[in-house]
């Protein structure tokens, strides 16, 4: 079956408004820690030490970050492996929101590393035994495969409109003539850095669980399991979908635009099983090595184990097997956040809350400068995502539409 394809545009809207300008000032905020961190090092701004060696930044913005921009890899895995057409329209907004989420969490990697100007090492320091090295790898190559897939969304922009200014004018025609060629090479060999993108994001997705399974008994059982690493990976497949309604219906409401809520709502329905999954892998695995005792002490662990299972995986999977849900943007929009908030959780929960030294002699809680780096590096990408989708061709209006078939879907998947 044929299905027409959308065709994204630039959106016409402005780019400052009063929110923009708080972001931008939240930014601000952000780069002023971030500078102290890089002039009088990590002491001066973390409340991180030899006890406590990560903190809030791995734990939220390279473990949580990883897993909310796993959108990227399901929509493409949906939209080109299964050839699953009538869902192009978020293919380009998700492919966006996971370049710009690995980009950060890129820069939170080489915030947080003591040394950070040997982030280099790893690139000829390979060590395949390393848990750590994998998860780098993996990370390096998945956001360069994302940079190679946006590609074709910066060649259709400038094909035929290239207009450089003065002197540089002459090279008009070359340019645009490597342009057509950088565009045509790619509609040939895209679909080899599709595949490797979803091969990839499975890799490192599950990885970053095995490096808290190597923490052995410095976490808390509620959370320590071998089967950690499946755990991540189910966790990071079940927020993707969610992420794309979540990331979707924001644009929507901020541009002014009407969401595609027939494309969001027949997404929706595709969650409530994936969470179920995952809810069963989570429960059986509690109750097969006994660790369900530790919800009978009511402390800081338990307390936050009970509102990551409740509010990030049973309340979003009743509301999602609603039909009344599925066909409302402000309840589709409260099931799917609550889902981004439940992997959130589990990450800081997994990297900062169940991590516990055993020599330790007090607890760590982020300073006010790790919480405003963090929040700062959301704004900023936040402000990025505004400001490319106000300019290149990513999210679709209603009614641009052409019958001809994506030059970067899989070829050979029925139809």
């Amino acid at each position: 079956m044929n299905h027409e394809e959308i065709n994204p545009v630039p959106i016409k809207h402005k780019y400052f408004t009063p929110g923009v300008f708080i972001l931008l000032i939240i930014a601000l905020n952000g780069l002023i820690f971030l500078m102290g961190r890089f002039f009088f090092g990590l002491g001066s701004v973390t409340n991180l030490n030899d006890q406590y060696p990560w903190g809030l930044w791995i734990g939220v913005d390279v473990a949580a970050g990883v897993a909310l921009a796993a959108g990227g890899f399901t929509t493409a895995a949906l939209g080109h492996v299964m050839h699953k057409e009538e869902y192009n329209a978020i293919i380009r907004p998700a492919l966006l929101t996971a370049m710009l989420g690995y980009t950060f969490v890129a820069m939170g990697v080489f915030v947080d590393i003591g040394r950070w100007y040997f982030i280099w090492h790893p690139l000829i320091m390979w060590n395949g035994s390393s848990a750590l090295f994998e998860v780098g790898i993996c990370v390096m190559i998945y956001m360069s495969v994302l940079y190679i897939e946006f590609l074709p969304i910066v060649t259709e922009r400038f094909i035929g409109k290239v207009k450089l200014p003065g002197f540089l004018s002459g090279l008009n025609n070359f340019v645009d003539k490597l342009l057509r060629l950088l565009d045509n090479g790619l509609s040939k060999t895209m679909f080899i850095f599709i595949i490797a993108g979803v091969v990839l994001s499975t890799l490192h997705q599950s990885s970053l669980g095995t490096l808290m399974v190597i923490a052995g008994p410095k976490m808390h059982p509620l959370w320590q399991t071998p089967i950690l690493p499946l755990l991540f990976l189910l966790s990071a497949i079940s927020v993707g979908f969610p992420m794309v309604i979540f990331e979707s219906l924001l644009a929507s409401r901020s541009l002014g635009l009407k969401p595609e809520m027939h494309v969001l709502s027949k997404l929706g329905s595709m969650i409530a099983p994936i969470l179920g999954i995952y809810l069963a892998f989570k429960l059986g695995d509690m109750f097969i090595r006994e660790s369900f005792v530790y919800l009978k002490e009511f402390n800081t662990v338990s307390v936050l184990f009970s509102i990551e299972i409740l509010f990030g995986v049973i309340i979003p999977l009743r509301m999602f097997l609603s039909h009344k849900v599925l066909k409302s943007p402000l309840f589709l929009f409260i099931a799917s956040a609550l889902v981004v908030f439940g992997v959130l959780l589990n990450r800081i929960n997994n990297f900062v809350v169940a991590y516990n030294p055993p020599y330790s002699t007090q607890s760590y809680f982020p300073s006010f400068g790790e919480i405003s780096v963090t929040i700062g590096f959301a704004a900023i990408l936040i402000l990025v995502y505004r400001f490319i989708v106000l300019n290149f061709p990513v999210i679709s209006l209603p009614g641009l539409r052409t019958a001809q078939p994506t030059k970067y879907t899989i070829k050979g998947a029925k139809k």
